[in-house]
């Protein structure tokens, strides 16, 4: 992709080039950084991690994706905007009714310092991606939809947990502007878990520790491979039918499992059974961004990152949980069954997350908004909503 100048009347002029180097790279990762400076509740992510999440053979998301990453630089050279503009070809693969299919890209990771800016970086987007024969676009998705996707409309005033996005709430009018119209929006539910369920939850509960055929258990993490497999194969069916679905590769699920072992802890992940077999799963995650928002502009330093996760993997007391995933097997979906596998692995992962980790808070999500059966759950325990991500969609 060639350069593209523009010249806003509010603005220096604005050149946008595609990112080509090592060097190049490096910019575009550590523009985050300075674009959220001032913002206290953003939360700075450890610099090697965020550069190999867009390279290359770092992240196996490239092994089936086109990405161009692009940066805008002012007349003196200067770095004002950033965005990365791509196409998943699994995606493409996907039936149109369930959001990716045929001739949708994807844009994200946008930052920019003004309205002009911004619009110039998603028009470059836009361009670059008709070029590559595109005809819609579903942004912001920063990079997978199994990453961060959506743009945060809700909840700014609190920091994001572990593995969920936050953004300027300037960006929204900013996007609207050009066009772009609500997809679908995403959910986060938080909840105090200190507070026991209510008594029909808990009744339910009772009744299934009681059904011999049903086993929620831990997971293994001596046999942690072979767990995560579980995990991606259930989940790849429960989710395959989901708005926005594409599939997880074997060298995703590879690449996750390394990236998430240091965090797993062995009861806040558990595997329920049917007769034997695995048929749901619910994975929770200590907030390590409670360790990241302490490091106070040290996230550029590997070491001091590094040293940060091991003081906090030695230190067992965290705050707030976060349940990213979980999934039943679509034979199970809509039935009693399903409802009462998730209430019986939340209630185990509550009380051994108060009881052995000194956490109150629980945050579920992200959730669709119109996955009813996961609404209706979260809604029972008495959670309630704290943030909200949209996806918009546009014409090319």
């Amino acid at each position: 992709m060639s350069a593209i100048t523009i010249t806003p009347v509010t603005i220096t002029p604005v050149t946008i080039s595609p990112v080509t180097t090592r060097a190049e790279r490096g910019e575009w990762v550590d523009f985050v950084y300075a674009a959220n400076a001032g913002d206290p509740n953003f939360v700075p992510q450890l610099r090697s991690e965020e550069m190999e999440k867009v390279s290359p053979g770092g992240n196996p998301f490239f092994e089936h994706a086109r990405c161009e990453l692009m940066l805008a630089r002012d007349g003196t050279g200067k770095i004002v905007g950033r965005i990365s503009a791509h196409i998943d070809e699994l995606a493409l693969t996907q039936p149109t009714e369930q959001g990716m299919g045929p001739g949708t890209g994807n844009w994200g990771c946008l930052e920019a310092d003004s309205e002009a800016i911004a619009g110039a970086l998603i028009h470059a987007a836009e361009q670059w991606l008709r070029g590559q024969g595109m005809a819609r676009v579903l942004a912001p998705m920063s990079l997978s939809v199994w990453e961060e996707p959506g743009l945060l409309i809700m909840g700014h005033d609190h920091p994001p947990t572990v593995m969920m996005g936050h953004d300027s709430p300037k960006m929204q009018p900013w996007i609207e502007a050009l066009g772009y119209a609500p997809a679908k929006k995403l959910v986060t539910y938080e909840l105090d878990i200190t507070k026991q369920f209510p008594p029909l939850i808990q009744r339910i509960i009772a009744s299934g520790r009681k059904n011999p055929r049903i086993n929620v258990r831990g997971v293994d993490l001596a046999k942690f491979d072979s767990e995560a497999a579980i995990i991606l194969d259930i989940l790849n069916d429960a989710w395959s039918d989901n708005w926005g679905f594409v599939p997880i590769t074997d060298s995703e699920v590879a690449y996750t499992a390394r990236k998430l072992k240091p965090l797993v802890k062995a009861d806040l992940v558990q595997i329920a059974e049917l007769d034997g077999v695995p048929v749901a799963f619910m994975m929770t995650l200590p907030d390590f961004n409670e360790v990241q928002k302490r490091a106070n502009g040290k996230y550029g330093k590997p070491l001091i990152g590094y040293i940060k996760l091991g003081l906090w993997l030695w230190r067992t007391r965290v705050r707030t949980m976060r349940v990213p995933l979980m999934g039943v097997r679509k034979t199970l979906q809509s039935s009693r069954m399903a409802s009462q596998l998730a209430f019986m692995m939340i209630e185990n992962i509550r009380t051994n997350a108060v009881a052995n980790y000194g956490s109150s808070r629980g945050e579920i999500g992200w959730i669709l908004e119109d996955n009813q059966g996961m609404n209706s759950i979260a809604r029972e325990i008495h959670s309630r909503v704290n943030k909200e991500y949209m996806i918009y969609a546009k014409a090319l």
